[in-house]
């Protein structure tokens, strides 16, 4: 099927919606998957290299099964912020009068050593996550509840939040965006619920699509490619996210959205990462029926490029492993 291609190159040219009649696969799983599936995983598609990286403590076990199940996606975690709220102030109906404090995690030296690393030994596609990015960020600090009564009734207060945060993010994203091993970043907020937006789309344009546009185009400064995490039906916002520029939107739910449409309309102006359904096939279905659901959504999705195989949310526990294993396969079918 063509000449042998790295991951990163593979996912390049398909963000560039380009064919080489290949499909790059990135299968992720939860903390209690990994837990229960990480070391059948890891022997059944052992790697040498990988088993001494991750003996060795140089690799995650959640990179470790990403890199020997042969994701051409590898997620790597840097250093981030959180909050540091130290009574019960931010959990009364109205605000405080003032914000919240924080506290930075990480290690930057150990963080660049390990992309480093990576970037060596792998051929694969580097993308930086920070999850609960923005609007998620929000409400950790106030609880979900308050926050969007906040987002109607406290206006200004609410608004002062979500800018300290996109200003705290700029300075966190500035701090590694340099760093040349990194392919891409992806910013995480679900802004969908199973049925369309938890917010307004009126408010979405004018409280939290700014800080988005600030974050997205300082990545694109640096020359990463932009991917956007929401979970849920947003399609009330879908036009918003392609004039914003993004690269790439996850997790594509197929409960949600419908994903042909999704393709037919925006299959040029992003690409898409998920699509294949963790509510219904993969946990209830037979390792047949997932066969069939992730060839259909391969063949529809990637055309023309512009998909990565994936399921619509991290593979929770509830998923057979022997129906994990036949999304394993089947999507490698598509890079032989």
């Amino acid at each position: 099927m063509g000449n042998i291609m790295t991951g990163r190159e593979l996912i390049n040219q398909i963000m560039s919606h380009k064919s080489s009649g290949k499909v790059p696969y990135s299968i992720i799983l939860t903390t209690e998957a990994y837990n229960i599936y990480g070391d059948s995983l890891l022997a059944e598609y052992h790697n040498d290299q990988v088993m001494r990286d991750f003996n060795n403590g140089l690799i995650s076990k959640m990179q470790a099964v990403s890199l020997a199940i042969g994701n051409h996606l590898l997620y790597v975690s840097p250093p981030w912020w959180d909050w540091n709220i130290t009574d019960n102030s931010f959990s009364r109906h109205d605000p405080p009068d003032y914000l919240p404090d924080t506290v930075g995690n990480g290690s930057y030296s150990g963080f660049f050593s390990q992309i480093k690393h990576l970037r060596e030994h792998y051929d694969v596609y580097i993308l930086a996550t920070i999850y609960g990015s923005h609007w998620e960020k929000a409400y950790f600090s106030r609880g979900i509840e308050n926050f969007l009564a906040d987002l109607a009734g406290n206006t200004e207060w609410a608004q002062s939040l979500l800018d300290m945060i996109i200003r705290k993010n700029i300075v966190m994203l500035e701090n590694f965006l340099t760093a040349p091993e990194i392919d891409a970043v992806l910013m995480g907020s679900d802004w969908g619920t199973q049925r369309g937006l938890i917010m307004s789309p009126e408010c979405f344009k004018k409280m939290i699509k700014p800080g988005e546009k600030q974050e997205i185009d300082l990545i694109k400064k640096y020359g990463k490619k932009v991917f956007i995490h929401s979970c849920g039906d947003i399609l009330a916002i879908i036009n918003d996210l392609a004039e914003l520029g993004i690269d790439c939107l996850n997790p594509v739910q197929p409960e949600c959205m419908d994903i042909s449409s999704l393709k037919d309309k925006y299959g040029l102006k992003m690409s898409f990462y998920g699509g294949i359904s963790t509510q219904d096939t993969l946990p209830f279905g037979n390792p047949e029926e997932v066969r069939a659901e992730t060839k259909k959504v391969i063949e529809l999705m990637s055309v023309n490029g512009g998909y990565i195989t994936s399921p619509s949310q991290d593979i929770q526990t509830d998923v057979p492993y022997e129906n994990l294993r036949a999304l394993i396969e089947t999507a490698r079918e598509y890079v032989k």
